[in-house]
């Protein structure tokens, strides 16, 4: 058999290229939408009060260190969560099931992407350095939470609050409650949608002994606890407003942001999650990016030099 009738049967072997799309599909790494605009609403607010002056380097720096740790977060999941995986319809085609990804290939885009992180952090402050391994815990303990507690979302929320308070903290090098406030709501807000998400996994989660609260508790309960926990957030985002001296933009954006929470509830009903996907991907990327070019706004206008 030729080599080119071998490659007719067996198919090409997969270039380089190929691997890398095939982990950043794994990581969805398009998803960093929903935790970055936060991280640059706290290092330009902390800009704005420390000089008045955009640091693009730290920016930049903020960037790579975000990514690169959410994309960990992401591939251990992946790891840890792929026999879960193959055991859920939704979940199935996942590529640590399919093969598509190795786990060693997997394990290695990880690794990649946590010295990636502890680089940026190194780069960026002592203090951001010295604390970037406790960042990483969460990130790790979360995929094992199902496994534990009904409360897995409140874990997911304790790792993605870090974001705003890291971000804080790479560009003055010291403990704001401020961002610790922003941190809260962002981890609420997303530890809120994961609730929703999590309604479309009951009859599977139930099954094979998955905890989370809608399998323990219903779908009704979930969406209550979601509704609430973003009552939480917007009072949190309005305390990180008040906190930091905001203006009109901002608030014009908060109210843009209560309007889309809105929104999202009326979507999702207990006996109808037809409209799920829209309201986890759509609306909850509009609210950070909605949010983000608002209180950008109001700094512009309160005379942040960028």
């Amino acid at each position: 058999m030729t080599s080119s009738a071998a490659e007719g049967v067996l198919g090409p072997e997969p270039v380089p290229s190929s691997k890398v799309k095939a982990f950043l599909r794994l990581v969805m790494i398009e998803h960093s939408v929903f935790a970055l605009p936060f991280a640059y609403i706290a290092a330009l607010t902390a800009m704005f009060h420390q000089d008045g002056t955009v640091h693009w380097w730290q920016l930049v720096l903020v960037t790579v260190a975000m990514v690169g740790l959410r994309t960990f977060a992401m591939a251990a999941n992946r790891i840890i969560d792929r026999e879960i995986d193959a055991r859920n319809p939704r979940t199935a085609g996942r590529e640590l099931v399919t093969g598509a990804v190795s786990v060693r290939s997997a394990w290695t885009g990880a690794l990649v992407a946590v010295v990636v992180f502890l680089g940026a952090a190194a780069l960026l402050n002592p203090l951001c350095l010295a604390l970037a391994p406790l960042a990483v815990v969460p990130m790790v303990v979360y995929p094992y939470g199902k496994r534990f507690t009904h409360f897995p979302h409140a874990i997911l929320g304790l790792a993605q609050a870090i974001g705003p308070v890291g971000a804080w903290l790479a560009v003055t090098g010291s403990w704001s409650w401020d961002a610790v406030v922003l941190g809260l709501a962002v981890g609420i807000w997303i530890g809120g949608f994961d609730l929703i998400f999590g309604c479309q996994d009951v009859a599977a989660d139930r099954a094979h002994g998955v905890m989370s609260v809608p399998a323990r508790y219903g779908i009704a309960a979930a969406l209550y606890g979601a509704r609430g926990s973003h009552v939480v957030t917007v009072l949190l985002l309005a305390a990180f407003g008040a906190l930091t001296g905001a203006g009109l933009f901002y608030w014009a954006g908060l109210v843009i942001v209560i309007a889309a929470f809105v929104y999202e509830h009326s979507i999702v009903k207990p006996g109808d999650l037809s409209r799920l996907n829209r309201a986890f991907f759509t609306v909850n990327g509009v609210i950070g990016i909605v949010l983000f070019v608002f209180a950008l706004l109001d700094l512009v206008v309160r005379g942040l030099t960028v």
